[in-house]
């Protein structure tokens, strides 16, 4: 046989590719790429749809290469081979903070629409190598995110991407403090006792854990009096608030490899302290950087880290007095989030969530010597802290996780209330009690719901009724508040109040993301930090939604929780902080 009928004859085992089933799945990753650009992504559904169904649709150009393209044997198999090891391949490329989500949401799509675009353009090329083009064009497609980098998800699902070659805010912020090497701020003994043993917000979310704010009335009209910037800084990734005890200002956050708690000057915005543990936590999600902010009780400075490192702290110099490692006292490992919880003080025991198996969920360690006192069974995934209350005159610590809530005993841990509320997946939002002791819960996915609490008859404990539940709010980790029994804060990424007498919304509207707000009691004022660092005041109205001043306050996503001390706004996210003067009623006069 010749070579020329030897050709011939293998011509004959490729046919014409059959592209009108790639060219109707191209065509709507197209579409649905187009429309993660312009379409508000407030659901959970629509968020699935156009984050993930381009993830599914390339699955589909492979099954109509492997089934359905008429493609040979042999290029079918040149061809899903090329695609998973061009996977593999990128994986080695790209920067580690594209590692996992940012592959498989854009580098996924990018690589497989690649593939199926030029084995199209090629479809009568009656050779091997229109298959191996194809796969050439999936590895550069898969290999093309390794230009960027990622800060992290914002709320909407959207990742935070930048050229790989720009300097992240952290590296700029740890280059610039090498180069300053700024010196710590001196701070008279005789304050730091008054200050420390008269915290005015003490640990996360205030005095009473409810994000309330009880200070002077702030003045609306910012169009005459703005709030003025005393202070901005860098700071490094991380998404604690602050805990404020006078001039002291202490929250947590990653620098380089190390873990690092800070004490700034509340006036200036100038270190005062830090102190480092070496390790670093990183989520391609999230981000790196704690979740949990410190708790000021007593005279003395708790902290825990995202890799579970529960530390009690020196306030005045940052110095160890006692660390325990919440891994080893509750035989796991961190959570796919981080250890996120905040410690809580009641009297002289911390507490500390860990979510370990069977009675490990609690942990309660004597603050003075950082021994086990007792141990709780809760959930095992959640991002929400322990959080005092008082309950028909008992005193309690709840705790929300994907079970549902937990109240044990502050002294013994001993279990005063196990409701169940099963949740697929993690509960992050902190609960609400009501004057009568009923209490609200909510989580993402199943809503909001007030649980009704009567006392056993030995007195002990309780049991739970339901009261109302309702699909709104379905906050994800945005706490709300409660003002003249109304509850205002974020279902999804759309502000919404909802009536606590009847669980029924009253209005929804304002997009700002996956933000926080806060309760300005006595101005009957919601301050919200917008999710792109915006601070909107909204009327704390059941009739509507009434907003009354805005302006921007940081750059960057924040997630992290706004504090409000006298006329000063305490601000920050995962990569700059600040202070500003608001106007107050007695100030504008």
């Amino acid at each position: 046989m010749s070579v020329v009928q030897e050709e011939v004859r293998g011509t004959r085992k490729l046919m014409p590719l059959r592209v009108w089933p790639a060219i109707v799945i191209l065509l709507l990753m197209a579409a649905l790429k187009s429309a993660s650009f312009f379409l508000p992504l407030e659901t959970a559904a629509v968020m699935i749809t156009v984050i993930l169904g381009p993830v599914l649709l390339g699955a589909m150009v492979i099954l109509w290469w492997v089934t359905f393209s008429r493609a040979s044997v042999k290029e079918r198999l040149l061809g899903l081979g090329g695609v998973v090891l061009s996977a593999a391949a990128a994986h080695f490329l790209v920067d580690a903070t594209m590692q996992g989500p940012g592959q498989i949401m854009i580098g996924f799509p990018l690589g497989t629409f690649a593939f199926g675009l030029v084995a199209i353009l090629l479809r009568n090329v009656l050779s091997t190598n229109r298959a191996l083009c194809a796969v050439i064009a999936c590895l550069l497609g898969f290999a093309s995110i390794g230009l960027f980098r990622s800060d992290g998800m914002w709320g909407d699902g959207r990742l935070g991407l930048d050229w790989r070659w720009n300097a992240s805010p952290e590296e700029k912020m740890l280059s610039a403090n090498a180069a300053d090497a700024e010196p710590a701020v001196a701070v008279e003994d005789d304050q730091l006792e008054d200050w420390l043993l008269a915290p005015q917000w003490p640990q996360f979310r205030g005095p009473q854990s409810d994000g309330r704010f009880t200070g002077p009335e702030i003045f609306t009209d910012w169009s005459d009096q703005s709030p003025k910037l005393l202070w901005k800084i860098d700071v490094g990734p991380g998404w604690s608030s602050f805990a404020v005890a006078g001039n002291l200002l202490f929250t947590q956050q990653q620098l380089g490899e190390h873990e690092t708690v800070v004490c700034y000057a509340a006036d200036s915005g100038k270190k005062i302290w830090k102190q480092q543990i070496n390790q670093r936590f990183f989520e391609p999600l999230g981000g790196p950087g704690p979740r949990a902010t410190p708790t000021v009780a007593g005279g003395m400075l708790f902290a825990q880290s995202a890799m579970g490192e529960l530390q009690r702290l020196d306030p005045k110099t940052g110095a160890v007095v006692w660390a325990k490692d919440l891994k080893a006292v509750a035989a796991r490992q961190p959570p796919h989030w981080g250890f996120s919880s905040s410690p809580l003080v009641v009297e002289d025991i911390v507490i500390a969530y860990a979510g370990g198996k069977d009675d490990k969920g609690l942990l309660g360690f004597d603050v003075e010597s950082g021994a086990l006192v007792w141990s709780a069974k809760a959930g095992d995934h959640a991002y929400s802290s322990p959080q005092a209350a008082t309950l028909l005159q008992r005193d309690c610590v709840l705790m929300t996780t994907n079970e549902g809530l937990h109240v044990v005993d502050p002294k013994t841990g001993a279990v005063m209330l196990d409701y169940q509320w099963l949740h697929s997946g993690y509960r992050a939002t902190q609960a609400a009690v009501m004057p009568d002791s009923s209490i609200i819960i909510s989580t993402q996915e199943l809503g909001t719901r007030r649980i009704g609490i009567t006392p056993t008859d030995d007195g002990n404990s309780f049991t739970a009724t339901d009261i109302w539940s309702t699909r709104q709010p379905r906050p994800d980790f945005n706490d709300f508040v409660i003002h003249n029994d109304h509850a205002y804060g974020f279902d999804g990424a759309i502000f919404i109040s909802v009536a606590m007498r009847s669980g029924k919304r009253n209005w929804k509207g304002g997009r700002y993301g996956k933000g926080q707000v806060l309760l300005l009691q006595n101005s009957a004022l919601l301050l919200v930090a917008a999710e792109d660092g915006e601070i909107v005041l909204i009327k704390a109205d059941p009739e509507s939604r009434q907003e009354v001043a805005k302006f921007q306050a940081l750059q960057g996503r924040t997630w992290n929780h706004p504090v409000v001390i006298g006329d000063r706004l305490y601000l920050r996210n995962s990569q700059e902080a600040a202070c500003y003067i608001l106007p107050t009623e007695k100030s504008a006069d």
